[in-house]
């Protein structure tokens, strides 16, 4: 359920009416506009009807929200979310911003070689995985606590944001300690315990969709968070299972307008696990900005033949570089920003 508070509504009359509600034993969330103040009521609708919020001052419209995820619609708030990760890079805004780096955190050169190419051509946000969830138990599972400290070392002295994964509810104090922004991967989009830890954190959470999941059950996923107070939440597509074999996954590009119109969430794309070919980044990429992306997140690395993890869908410094051009060109033809 949605309370509508009128403009001239008074922060007493907000602060009288989510204290009825907290007495009914429900929750509520507040959203505050640049034209109205909205709350979010979660609990159950028949113990709301015993005591008509209409009535109470300030209050201009109560109305049910028929959308299974009520935080994470547009009918909870008719906005678009705009989410800072760090001083100067939000993410929902006019701004693109490019994520860049690369799959698994090798070394510490290593990711500094990469971040300084990432910086050079026009990326904000570092990414590098320090703990990997692999689908053979013999694959390198990332460095750990080691490598999130390379993270957020190469990132300070190169003024970038990161992001990075989490995997382990009982992880997320030690990530949240050197990321900027935590990424919840896709085999972990329905990991409720997860979901709610982050949830708990008020660090910005790329969600990224599910090898199988519908929409619904992504946006869902995201109501956990925010249903914790967490409302700094990014999505990302990165492609679906589907019957097709020439590509790693399907990029569903159908995705971005559709959340677009359903949710108020800033939505990327990541293309590079999408295809899983460096080859077919660089269409996709334009594709997803084109049909309205806030951002794309790109694997990069110096040398892919040598990586440790997902070499042949990460693009080399010049081709990364090259793209970045391209990107900007199509950024202005829709009034927006790289």
């Amino acid at each position: 359920m949605i309370i509508v508070f009128k403009k001239s509504a008074t922060q007493e009359n907000i602060d009288h009416l989510l204290a009825r509600v907290d007495k009914l034993g429900l929750k509520s969330m507040v959203s505050k506009g640049s034209e109205r103040t909205i709350v979010g009521i979660i609990g159950a609708e028949d113990v709301v009807r015993i005591q008509p919020l209409e009535v109470f001052a300030g209050v201009e419209q109560v109305m049910s929200v028929l959308a299974p995820y009520k935080l994470v619609s547009r009918e909870f708030k008719p906005q678009d979310s705009v989410i800072k990760v760090k001083d100067g890079v939000e993410i929902g805004g006019k701004k693109i911003n490019v994520i860049g780096g690369p799959c698994s955190i090798e070394s510490k050169e290593s990711l500094r070689a990469i971040a300084i190419e990432v910086k050079k051509s026009g990326g904000t946000i570092l990414r590098g995985g320090a703990f990997k969830p692999r689908t053979s138990p013999y694959a390198f599972q990332g460095l750990g606590e080691e490598g999130l400290k390379f993270l957020k070392d190469i990132a300070i002295e190169l003024d970038l944001a990161t992001v990075t994964e989490v995997m382990d509810p009982r992880d997320v104090g030690l990530v949240a300690k050197y990321a900027d922004m935590l990424q919840i991967g896709a085999r972990n989009m329905q990991n409720f315990n997860l979901l709610k830890e982050v949830g708990q954190t008020k660090k910005p959470i790329m969600l990224k969709r599910g090898l199988c999941a519908t929409i619904k059950e992504w946006l869902m996923s995201a109501e956990y968070i925010l249903s914790e107070g967490n409302f700094n939440v990014i999505l990302c597509e990165r492609g679906i299972r589907t019957y097709e074999t020439e590509t790693r996954n399907t990029l569903d590009l159908s995705a971005i307008p559709i959340v677009k119109q359903k949710s108020h969430l800033p939505i990327i794309v990541d293309p590079s696990h999408a295809v899983g070919k460096w080859g077919l980044i660089a269409p996709l990429s334009k594709a997803a900005i084109a049909t309205g992306a806030d951002g794309l997140m790109i694997e990069v690395h110096t040398n892919p033949e040598e990586a440790l993890c997902d070499g042949p869908q990460q693009l080399l410094p010049e081709n990364f570089a090259s793209l970045m051009g391209e990107l900007e060109k199509i950024a202005k033809a829709i009034d927006r920003e790289l």
